[in-house]
């Protein structure tokens, strides 16, 4: 897990796209198991895959931090067991991590590739130790969930693909690139992902993370079949990988013990251990080693990981299901104003059932409705998100959670409020501006909603009289505005303007036409760039 402050978002197919060197699968041959139950993941094996990382740090200065020697050996450790195994392995370097550290993608080629169950653990360790609590635990009990599936080979509902991630104690660098180098149809293809930081810690506590009700309860449905009460992560929330893939509005959940916090007399009550002390005590030190982990929480959270990937990927519904979608997936509005999305559902399997609807992770002084609330599976819902004066800039995933009969469901929708830098587009494309003569200077823009007045413009460009220049603006629609008129001397160069411009009802998207026309000679120069805010 790394430092900072809370915040709160077929491989072989995709390498092209995201720049990367791919491995082939080795040949397999494995038969198909039909048992729906998850196994249990080996303890033996993990602490083999622990020692084996205390190893590599022991060889490679004490650590495993990106950028080093000891994180690539952990890399060609992890990616070879894969290999191995039969996964489609990629390798991609992510250039925004110290010393171009290379992520781990792998995926197991069976299950719908258009739904994918992703799990993944940052690989790296601080530089002050070898990180094996963090997180050479998570790292460690997702490769042996991955191997195990491997070897029992289950029919797969879903796609499976697993991610080790690359410096993650600098700031999530590594998920946050696979994330933003993903094209948004592959997003969209990811249901549910996954992250374990920190499965081991000596103090331990179960912490299961809540920022989606429907994936918090498989999970403590797991731990509640084996008598151990659960509590919601605040300690790691928006502090490791899962919050790169939240902020891109895909649905997370996870698993922790805990790190620096410490542990409460209720706490100690429920799991035991020490209260009064940190849940690990050798948190970012050179003591976080094989020494520092017991075997508990470390078996307990691999099977709880199995548990959930079986549920999710493995298990095939055979009563009444449905789908969940939304139409459209992001929109943007200004504090105080509303947007309506349609919650569209469909009957998957089985009959028809009851579904009840409800949105989370609304910013501030906002609120969600729901006309209905409840829907039978195939009918829709309009939800109407109202933003009030006090919310505050930015964006927001909000979840909408579909609660049926038999089964959950969930839809995330991103909420712009403001004007997001997203809705400001260039052009900076040189046009002469000649005596006489008209330039139309055009921008596609690809914001949602209606534009925003007034809509701002920047101009730049030179032009020894810029009173000379009649300039106009020309709306999607074909609507034209006067930007400015022909002025009267003094002269003065053009150099940069800003505008606004008040529209009424206007779509943001399409495009856009500045106008400039030179209304005299011996006055003539360039338009170097110019922008709109819609």
């Amino acid at each position: 897990m790394k430092w900072g402050k809370r915040i709160g978002t077929a491989v072989v197919g995709m390498a092209a796209v995201l720049g990367v060197v791919t491995a082939p699968a080795q040949a397999v041959t494995t038969a198909i198991s039909t048992s729906n139950a998850a196994p249990d993941i080996s303890l033996a094996n993990i602490k083999t895959h622990l020692n084996a990382l205390q190893t590599i740090a022991n060889q490679n200065g004490g650590n495993r931090a990106a950028g080093r020697s000891g994180y690539t050996a952990s890399v060609s450790y992890v990616s070879q067991k894969l290999r191995d195994a039969g996964y489609n392995v990629t390798l991609q370097t992510c250039t925004s991590c110290g010393g171009q550290s290379q992520n781990i993608i792998a995926e197991w080629p069976q299950g719908d590739a258009n739904q994918v169950i992703m799990l993944g653990a940052h690989l790296d360790s601080v530089a002050a130790g070898p990180g094996i609590n963090d997180n050479g635990s998570g790292s460690a009990s997702i490769l042996e969930v991955a191997l195990t599936l491997a070897r029992e080979n289950p029919t797969l509902a879903k796609r499976v693909r697993f991610g080790w991630w690359a410096d993650e104690e600098s700031g999530l660098r590594g998920s946050k690139y696979y994330v933003s180098n993903l094209p948004a149809a592959e997003r969209t293809k990811i249901k549910t992902y996954l992250n374990f930081d920190m499965i081991g810690s000596s103090n331990w506590g179960y912490f299961v993370y809540d920022d989606v009700a429907s994936v918090k309860a498989m999970f403590d449905e797991y731990f509640t079949s084996i008598g151990i009460q659960t509590e919601g992560d605040s300690e790691g929330d928006g502090r490791s990988d899962h919050a790169s893939f939240k902020s891109a509005g895909i649905p997370v959940g996870g698993l922790a013990t805990g790190a620096g916090d410490i542990k409460s007399a209720a706490q100690r009550t429920k799991w035991g251990g020490t209260a009064g002390a940190p849940f690990d005590n050798c948190y970012h030190r050179a003591c976080d080693t094989t020494s520092n982990i017991p075997d508990t929480p470390l078996e307990k959270n691999s099977d709880a990981i199995a548990y959930a990937l079986w549920k999710l990927a493995v298990t095939t519904p055979t009563g009444p299901d449905f789908s969940l979608a939304l139409s459209p997936s992001s929109g943007t509005v200004q504090p105080g104003q509303s947007t309506t999305v349609t919650v569209n559902t469909a009957t998957t399997s089985g009959a028809a059932q009851s579904v009840s609807l409800s949105a989370s992770g609304l910013p501030a002084g906002a609120t969600a409705t729901f006309n209905p609330a409840s829907v039978q599976s195939g009918a829709s819902s309009t939800l109407t998100i109202a933003t009030s004066a006090s919310t505050p800039e930015g964006s927001s995933t909000i979840t909408v959670l579909g609660d049926g009969a038999s089964v959950d469901h969930t839809a995330a929708y991103t909420l712009n409020v403001g004007n997001a830098s997203v809705r400001t587009f260039s052009n900076g494309t040189d046009y002469p501006l000649d005596d006489y003569a008209t330039v139309n200077s055009p921008i596609t823009s690809t914001a949602t909603g209606n534009a925003v007045s007034p809509v701002k413009v920047t101009i730049t460009g030179t032009h020894t009289c810029s009173e000379d220049l009649r300039i106009s603006l020309k709306a999607p629609d074909g609507t034209s505005y006067s930007v400015k008129a022909t002025g009267s001397l003094p002269c003065t160069d053009l150099g940069t303007r800003n505008y606004t411009i008040p529209v009424t009802n206007k779509a943001a998207s399409g495009t856009w036409t500045l106008v400039l026309y030179d209304a005299y000679a011996q006055d003539t120069g360039t338009l170097d760039s110019w922008s709109i805010t819609v």
